[in-house]
């Protein structure tokens, strides 16, 4: 059983998208590396959003339980879309994780690691798109 399910709907990359619940409503554009305007935001743009929110919550969770201060920490996630070698397209993700400066590197590296096996957008993608861990 879920514990809470989004729904949003969009019309493609020239068009609109938005939230069930009216909170969410963003014009949607081709990027000009692509070809398009670039006058709006994109999937993967709202995918980068999405996944840095998660980890960064996720990161917050697994370091209160190991009791460690992350104040100030923020995830940057870079989402490159590339093409697969068929005609079509497959995501990679880059998540750059920026940690106070009093962490030990290597507290600092299993945090990640621990925060990665428990992240839902971690787990969803785990197999299916490459991610790159760094710690910043």
């Amino acid at each position: 059983m879920s514990l809470y399910t989004a729904a949003a709907t969009a019309t493609g990359r020239d068009g609109r998208a938005f939230g069930s619940d009216g909170k969410l409503a963003v014009e949607l554009a081709l990027q000009k590396e692509l070809g398009g305007t670039g006058d709006g935001t994109n999937p993967e743009q709202l995918f980068a959003a999405g996944y840095a929110a998660c980890f960064a919550t996720s990161m917050q969770l697994v370091a209160q339980k190991k009791k460690i201060d992350v104040s100030g920490m923020s995830v940057t996630a870079e989402i490159g879309l590339v093409p697969n070698g068929q005609g079509g397209f497959q995501l990679e993700v880059s998540l750059r994780t920026k940690l106070p400066g009093s962490l030990p590197q290597e507290v600092g590296r299993e945090l990640i690691e621990a925060t990665h096996q428990v992240c839902p957008y971690s787990n969803a993608t785990r197999g299916n798109i490459p991610v790159e861990l760094l710690a910043e």
